[in-house]
């Protein structure tokens, strides 16, 4: 087992969101580490079952000697399908932390981190053929451009992709430092903030991201009973917002549906006290929880 690197964010919180039910039937959409998952089998009775999805195959490594816990090997946008082929049909509650895990960013091999000059890979499954190397080496300045806008709110974009375009023509971006050599002399403010940035807006297009949230959001509500729990921990404003629209609407657009009286429909009942942030004591001990909201949707 990899020494348990991930230290769960808001662990006790979203245990609690979750109000698991003994024998009930859980799934954590993003196992990584499993410490969420460990938490959750806590609270499970000897009946509970919870399955776990990792598209990394390093996840493997982390998987708890459990009869009660099954780990899934694929990308959460598969929720409905993989639980059926476990004959599965609904569950009590789903969690869903959207955050890369300290392990991908900690691994120098994977590309994720800016600190490391590595091959520009972030691919969360490397069976995948989309690299980081591939977007910024194919993409045409436009599509370059609607990625750092869209996904990293890189206020440059445009200038930032011009460039990229014009540098690789002379040769291919294949490490980490190609990349940050191209990006210094248009760092504006904080260097470490744009950084992450960019650097957070490629991961999202080379793992389709977004498409990937919309698909397991979606088929979260189908599979949720009712008075089933959706538990989504967020790091930054473009998929907050998708979360958020989700769970007042039932789409991850925020397209507001009406019944044939005219009355909104309204698929979640949203609690008070959420979202909910990390204590200052949990973000002294753990920095990456600095950004979290914890936002819960209980399926009406």
């Amino acid at each position: 087992m990899i020494a348990s690197y991930h230290q769960p964010v808001m662990g006790a919180a979203c245990v609690e969101a979750l109000a698991i039910q003994p024998n009930g039937v859980y799934v954590d959409a993003t196992f990584g580490g499993g410490g969420h998952s460990r938490l959750i089998l806590q609270a499970l009775g000897a009946s509970g079952r919870l399955f776990g999805f990792d598209q990394d195959p390093d996840a493997a490594a982390n998987v708890p000697q459990d009869a009660r816990f099954v780990l899934v090997s694929h990308n959460f946008r598969h929720l409905r399908r993989m639980l059926r082929l476990h004959g599965v049909q609904a569950v009590d509650g789903v969690l869903a932390d959207l955050g890369v895990s300290s392990h991908q960013l900690d691994s120098p091999e994977r590309g994720f981190s800016y600190r490391f000059d590595s091959a520009l890979d972030m691919r969360m499954n490397p069976a995948e053929e989309r690299s980081a190397a591939m977007v910024l080496n194919t993409y045409t300045a436009a599509q370059l451009q609607q990625v750092f806008s869209a996904f990293g709110e890189v206020r440059n974009a445009r200038t930032l992709a011009e460039q990229i375009v014009q540098v690789r023509q002379g040769m291919p971006l294949q490490t980490v430092g190609d990349f940050i050599a191209i990006m210094e002399p248009l760092i504006r403010g904080n260097r470490l903030r744009y950084l992450s940035q960019v650097f957070q807006a490629l991961r999202m297009e080379v793992n389709d991201e977004m498409g990937a949230l919309a698909e397991m959001l979606s088929q979260a509500l189908e599979v949720l009973k009712p008075g089933g729990r959706l538990v989504v921990l967020t790091y930054h404003s473009v998929e907050d917002r998708m979360v958020k629209r989700f769970l007042k609407t039932g789409n991850p657009e925020g397209e507001v549906a009406q019944d044939f009286y005219g009355h909104i429909r309204r698929p979640f009942e949203l609690p008070k006290g959420y979202p909910a942030q990390p204590s200052e004591a949990e973000i002294s001990r753990n920095p990456r929880a600095r950004s979290a909201r914890l936002r819960l949707g209980i399926k009406r």
